[in-house]
């Protein structure tokens, strides 16, 4: 059964830290890039970092300088580092693997930031 096992999510206050991670089974292999999606209530989902197969990656605006995705060959996945986190870092994070065609998502992990 192909899957994401995601972890790292957590209450934390701004200013502070987690480290999200995200595992894909043996069955998927990423043809095009693996990172993550957020999604908070009453908004769009949101596309916050991802890293493609020849090592690129690209953030959204709001996390540059304080998020870095990074690949895990070991575990076939990615992990993210989030500094500096803000209330509205808020969110259920999602892991999304992307094929050529589709892809592939997380059942997500919640990060809460207090003020």
């Amino acid at each position: 059964q192909v899957q994401l096992a995601e972890s790292g999510g957590g209450f934390v206050q701004a200013g502070g830290s987690l480290r999200l991670s995200c595992a894909a089974s043996r069955g998927i292999y990423v043809e095009k890039a693996m990172g993550w999606y957020r999604q908070a209530p009453g908004k769009a989902r949101e596309r916050v970092a991802f890293i493609s197969t020849g090592g690129t990656t690209t953030y959204a605006d709001s996390v540059k300088g304080r998020f870095t995705i990074s690949r895990d060959n070991a575990k076939n996945g990615v992990d993210l580092q989030m500094n500096s986190l803000k209330p509205e870092d808020t969110g259920t994070y999602l892991c999304r693997v992307e094929l050529w065609r589709g892809g592939y998502w997380g059942q997500g992990t919640q990060v809460t930031v207090s003020s």
